[in-house]
């Protein structure tokens, strides 16, 4: 698993990449809160494209992390798009870009 973190002055930008599994879970989950107190009021994107699978902890990260922030998630496959979904079940408002080409200003 890789994690690259961009930040703006405006938004934020987690992007995971590979299998979020086991301790890479409990990893994501220690970069996440050593981020959350920069987020403040800015935007927080989580790019999803390059993951290719992700086990229960870490949903239940990507879950916290968008029931707390609202985060956007950028997807690009079928695959992706569910990892997304599953984080997004319990809230109340759906954030989601289909594709990373959505925010051409990270690139």
């Amino acid at each position: 698993m890789k994690i690259t973190v961009q930040a703006k002055p405006e938004s934020f930008l987690i992007k995971l990449e590979g299998r979020i599994v086991g301790a890479w879970a409990e990893e994501f989950r220690k970069a996440w809160q050593s981020l959350q107190q920069s987020l403040d009021s800015r935007e927080l994107l989580l790019d999803l494209c390059d993951v290719i699978y992700i086990d229960e902890g870490g949903k239940q990260t990507l879950r916290q992390i968008y029931q707390s922030t609202g985060a956007v998630f950028v997807t690009n496959s079928p695959l992706t798009k569910y990892f997304a979904e599953e984080a997004m079940r319990d809230g109340a408002v759906k954030n989601e870009k289909e594709n990373a080409d959505a925010i051409p200003d990270w690139k």
